[in-house]
């Protein structure tokens, strides 16, 4: 998870047949930017994989003051996947917790390999690795 002044994605190109058509480049501001993948353990243990994805989101975007989440999918450096289904539900639900208590949560979009300028505040708890 970073916390960042500035964040840019644009769509390089579509890797996922039934992604949807190119969406528009985006910046985002005073955001917590969080990278996230979900392994193939965490499909039996989606409740408490979501409460602390809710709860360091959360955690961090209180320490900059910060009601804006970007989730970006970073899951194809790891050979432990979980499901694209599994995945797909647990960020849905996270989205869903973190818009009930007024946060704006984006994604990048899903099924495009993505070019990204990622600017990082100077803070030591600008970022923060957390493994759920």
């Amino acid at each position: 998870m970073f916390y960042s002044p500035e964040f840019w994605v644009r769509p390089h190109e579509k890797v996922v047949r039934e992604a949807p058509e190119s969406p528009p480049e985006a910046t985002f501001r005073k955001a917590v930017v969080i990278f996230y993948h979900a392994e193939e353990d965490d499909a039996g243990r989606q409740g408490s994989v979501i409460a602390k994805w809710v709860k360091n989101a959360k955690w961090l975007a209180g320490k900059f003051d910060s009601r804006t989440v970007v989730l970006h999918s970073f899951n194809h450096l790891s050979p432990s996947k979980a499901s694209a289904e599994s995945a797909a539900l647990m960020r849905d639900e996270v989205r869903t917790r973190l818009e009930r208590v007024g946060f704006e949560v984006f994604e990048t979009p899903f099924g495009w390999q993505n070019e990204w300028k990622l600017h990082v505040a100077g803070d030591s708890l600008a970022k923060v690795f957390k493994e759920i």
